[in-house]
């Protein structure tokens, strides 16, 4: 397990999530608010995007990923798509901020 914590609308998540699972899913799980993900986690629809910090070493988003954000409000260069990242060590302690 993996421990991170979500922000949104300036309240704190803490979470745990299984190593190999995506991020939406521990999100939902635990139920943190502002993680919609109406697709079910298909990289369809962007109601997961999330702010990840530029410094954290997970692989690049995909080209799909970074046309299903061209739908997403409030883009950064941190922003991603939570169903599209797998909670792995790496994130251990991390921030992952929800826009909104």
């Amino acid at each position: 397990m993996t421990q991170f914590v979500f922000e949104h609308q300036g309240q704190e998540y803490p979470v745990s999530g299984e190593n190999g699972e995506s991020v939406m899913i521990t999100a939902a799980r635990h139920r943190v608010p502002g993680i919609d993900a109406d697709c079910g986690g298909g990289c369809s629809c962007a109601t997961c995007h999330v702010y990840l910090p530029q410094s954290l070493e997970v692989p690049q988003a995909s080209d799909i990923e970074l046309d299903m954000l061209d739908f997403a409000e409030q883009l950064t260069d941190e922003s991603r798509l939570s169903c599209q990242v797998i909670v792995t060590p790496a994130l251990e302690g991390t921030r992952i901020v929800i826009p909104g």
